[in-house]
């Protein structure tokens, strides 16, 4: 295994900074990248991080996580975290281990938040701590 750790984002998540603050903070996906590419040098890792808004892209990025070798992915899926069979699907059929992150707690949130496809097949989930999540689950996955 490489060092490379893959950070997919789901739909909407272009629009953070902007989108509904109150819950989801002034940080940009920009800014979150930052951050965790600082920290990521300092534990000998790689960042590859993407976004899509399309389900499929998601899906083939956890296929080439598994082909390239990555460390680990960390995955906010957004909406799809709720409706996705084939994101589960995914992460069930790759050996890479997937961190679900979300910056908000889907639990304290609407009752549709409360189930989660991908949390059903990730290896673990931090949930609620705005951008603070991204680096709590670079930690995780430092340690594998």
């Amino acid at each position: 295994m490489t060092g490379l750790v893959y950070v997919l984002n789901g739909p909407n998540l272009n629009l953070l900074g902007t989108r509904e603050p109150d819950i989801y903070g002034h940080d940009t996906l920009d800014d979150i990248a930052g951050r965790l590419e600082d920290r990521a040098r300092e534990l000998g890792l790689e960042i590859d991080m993407r976004q899509s808004n399309h389900e499929g892209h998601l899906v083939d990025w956890l296929h080439e996580a598994q082909a390239q070798g990555a460390k680990a992915v960390l995955l906010n899926a957004g909406a799809f975290t709720h409706s996705s069979i084939a994101l589960y699907d995914a992460i069930k059929a790759v050996r890479t281990p997937v961190i679900e992150v979300h910056l908000s707690n889907p639990h304290t949130r609407e009752e549709f938040r409360h189930h989660s496809f991908v949390g059903r097949a990730a290896k673990g989930t931090i949930a609620g701590f705005g951008a603070t999540s991204y680096m709590l689950a670079l930690e995780a996955a430092a340690r594998f």
